[in-house]
């Protein structure tokens, strides 16, 4: 997480005219040595960019519907955009660093079919895991480890390079998911079928499961995890989870918090306790530099470069304008 220091020292540099450098940075080092493959040879580049110490930028993808379709005034929903019009709108935007579905957060059994659709589609217009590797929100873990492991078994089948482990309040939840994200044959539980993985990736069956293995723990695997804490339980264990080995980047569920620390007052209106919500994102935060894994974060163009500055490096942003003005800002600050 080398550069959040870097925008910081820039920052200063303008301020006060000093010119400043960082100091070696030991465990950036060996993150490094992680990524072991090179930039060219990587299937993900959210690897090849965390491997180097890079930001990462990225978009959920854009709505099957144009409107939310609520009372009180709102857009109607609009007619359902069709998955190959969806994949031409997501591929017709270039700069992001990959597409985020946050849809099968309640059920993959519910949304997994009209993701897959999507993603024939996304493989239709050109797409592959090289130009667009795809990242998923998984069903809550829980206790039900069964559950987890066909699941996530499911999402790896459809080519996902990416899993976020949502809600996740205990160390164990994200060991168990870990495992069922790794093949037998490197110590996990993931059933033996790869589905349509190889296809998405441009690769052999045989190439898929070489690959299809988690990094850091495989200096060689193309497959990321994302853990999200957002619960009071979740903050109370913040540093058991962020010692598990294998999380790509550990994540405080900003807007969950957010009504979390939202009480309702004597009048029932929610107001937000901004110091208690503040604090528990710096939890998430201080827990990722002491256990050096890289943060993430759902910014928006008002708040990108103050998170930067904090240590944050990973970055989600909803589809649209607002979206595309913070992965360019993002880049600018970052000199991607």
């Amino acid at each position: 997480m080398r550069f959040s220091h870097t925008i910081g020292m820039a920052t200063l540099a303008l301020v006060t005219g000093l010119v400043a450098c960082d100091a070696p940075n030991e465990s950036s080092d060996a993150n490094a040595d992680a990524g072991a493959a090179s930039s060219a040879d990587r299937l993900n580049g959210m690897i090849a960019l965390q491997a180097q110490n890079e930001p990462v930028f990225g978009l959920y993808a854009p709505r099957a519907r144009t409107g939310r379709g609520r009372a009180g005034g709102a857009a109607p929903e609009g007619p359902a955009k069709t998955p190959t019009e969806l994949a031409t709108e997501t591929l017709a935007y270039a700069s992001s660093d990959f597409v985020f579905d946050g849809s099968m957060e309640r059920s993959v059994d519910e949304a997994l079919p009209a993701f897959s659709d999507f993603v024939g589609a996304m493989q239709a217009g050109g797409a592959d895991t090289r130009s667009n590797p795809l990242v998923v929100k998984m069903q809550e873990i829980g206790t039900d480890y069964d559950g987890a492991r066909d699941a996530i078994g499911k999402q790896l089948d459809a080519g996902v390079s990416t899993i976020m482990f949502v809600k996740v309040e205990s160390a164990e939840e994200v060991r168990q998911g870990l495992a069922a994200m790794r093949f037998a044959s490197n110590g996990g539980t993931r059933p033996d079928p790869v589905g349509a993985a190889p296809a998405y990736w441009g690769v052999s069956e045989a190439e898929y499961r070489q690959k299809a293995d988690l990094w850091p723990l495989n200096p060689e695997g193309e497959l990321l995890n994302w853990t999200i804490v957002e619960s009071h339980e979740g903050l109370a264990n913040v540093r058991e989870i962020a010692a598990v080995e294998g999380i790509g980047v550990l994540w405080p569920g900003a807007g969950t918090l957010r009504r979390l620390f939202s009480p309702t007052n004597a009048g029932g209106e929610r107001v937000l306790d901004e110091e208690a919500w503040e604090n528990s994102i710096q939890t998430v935060l201080s827990a990722c530099k002491e256990f050096d894994v890289a943060c993430g974060y759902p910014s928006n163009a008002s708040d990108i470069e103050i998170r930067m500055e904090q240590g944050f490096s990973v970055f989600v942003m909803g589809w649209g304008d607002s979206g595309f003005e913070t992965v360019d800002l993002g880049r600018q600050l970052s000199r991607r």
